[in-house]
């Protein structure tokens, strides 16, 4: 059974001091979430003014989803400071779906919210099939998996990465994310309270200066951001396409193992304790609750942050009004574009500097939570061979190069680490004696 909930979620901080957290937990999350309305907006052959306005929901709805998730509602919302934001794992989802439209999508995202509501709702009678050993496998993995996220960040980001390999990880994109890096760890150890739980903060205006030294902040995404814009609903219109929908059922229980995952380590990292029961299921339940929003408002489904999580972790801060405070500035930010466009400015390799110490956090939780279970011969079975799977097919994907899609993307979902190191620690973990 796991642990009440202690009161540390609920302490309220000063405005000086959790609004400088909040705007730190946005600044984690930024890049990614308006990356996935980027690209699908460019699979699917949207124009400028229709890009513009998908970040301008994806920046909107992440804001709304993450005040359910910290104020919650009879149920929904796991009262903790976890950050959602549009998911990177549903584009191979969406993309098959581009002669259909983006109303297909949003119409499946819908349904397949529902669904996950309804798998929050049914969790208490199998929570204990989740325990630290499985959890924590989950949270290692997701860790793992981002360790190269990060550090493509820290290089310059996908698009250098893949247009440009002659600038990704040059010397100005390398002196940026150490900077951050650097200024984040003396700060963090260093620092005197507010300094110390805003180091991540202070890490990255450092190297937002040093990147305007270096001439490489793009004002141009500042000059041309609208001043204000407002949400338009079922922009796309409604399409039911039976596949879409299918593969968005079938999603909704990848994104739930994964929110289970970011709890956790929200918890152990920042708590030191496991998810209560009632935690995780309004988690879930917030999820979906969220991506069932933002399916109305043309924004791609949502779910919980990993790098936040890291960021609890980092600096130690619970406290769930502090998740308010970044899904209010969030939500301001899709109302006024502007906002959006002065974080859209700097070089990604701002935030790889911070992404390098909260994925390597997202890990260090994990192992904190195995630790819990006592290593014997069963559990180090399952950890072994969850790890062997998880890494060893993301590291070698054309392992699964013959194995059939069934039109799930399967051989993609195989590749990603967390979701065959997940499935093989719960399937084993359910079957295994415990003797």
């Amino acid at each position: 059974m796991a642990k009440r909930s202690s009161g540390a979620s609920n302490k309220k901080l000063p405005y000086n001091k959790s609004i400088p957290l909040g705007i730190q937990h946005v600044l984690a999350m930024f890049a990614g979430n308006i990356t996935v309305p980027i690209i699908i907006a460019g699979v699917f052959g949207q124009t400028p003014e229709q890009k513009i306005f998908l970040i301008q929901m994806a920046l909107f709805v992440a804001g709304v989803a993450t005040v359910i998730q910290t104020v919650g509602y009879k149920g929904i919302g796991s009262r903790l400071p976890i950050i959602q934001g549009t998911s990177f794992a549903f584009i191979p989802v969406m993309v098959p779906f581009k002669a259909a439209g983006l109303g297909a999508v949003f119409t499946a995202a819908f349904i397949g919210g529902i669904f996950q509501l309804f798998i929050g709702k049914i969790l208490k009678p199998i929570r204990h099939l989740f325990p630290p050993l499985v959890t924590g496998i989950v949270v290692l993995m997701i860790g793992v998996s981002l360790l190269k996220v990060g550090f493509m960040y820290a290089g310059g980001g996908a698009w250098l990465m893949n247009n440009k390999p002659e600038i990704f990880g040059n010397a100005n994109h390398l002196t940026i994310a150490f900077t951050v890096l650097i200024v984040s760890i003396f700060f963090n150890i260093k620092g005197k309270g507010m300094w110390s739980s805003a180091s991540i903060l202070v890490g990255m205006i450092a190297g937002y200066i040093v990147a305007m030294g270096l001439g490489m902040v793009n004002y141009g995404k500042i000059a041309s951001a609208d001043w204000f814009a407002l949400p338009v609903p079922l922009q796309y219109g409604i399409d039911f396409v039976p596949g879409a929908i299918i593969l968005m059922l079938f999603m909704a229980v990848v994104t739930t193992i994964e929110t289970i995952g970011d709890i956790s380590a929200t918890t152990m990292g920042g708590d030191d304790r496991e998810a209560t029961d009632k935690e995780i299921s309004g988690g879930i339940m917030a999820d979906g609750a969220g991506t069932i929003f933002g399916a109305l408002f043309n924004a791609m489904p949502n779910t919980s942050y990993s790098q936040n999580a890291g960021l609890v972790a980092f600096t130690g801060v619970v406290s769930r009004h502090v998740g308010t405070v970044a899904g209010v500035i969030l939500i301001l930010m899709g109302l006024f574009p502007k906002l959006g466009g002065i974080i859209a400015s700097m070089p990604e390799s701002v935030i790889g500097g911070a992404a390098i110490i909260m994925f390597g956090l997202i890990a260090s939780a994990g192992i904190k939570l195995i630790a819990r279970e006592k290593m014997n011969q069963r559990n180090l079975l399952i950890l072994g061979l969850s790890l062997s799977f998880g890494i060893g097919m993301s590291l070698l994907p054309q392992f699964v190069k013959h194995i059939p899609d069934f039109g799930i993307s399967l051989k993609l979902l195989l590749t990603t680490g967390l979701i065959p190191a997940g499935m093989l620690a719960f399937i084993l973990n359910a079957v295994m004696s415990k003797k």
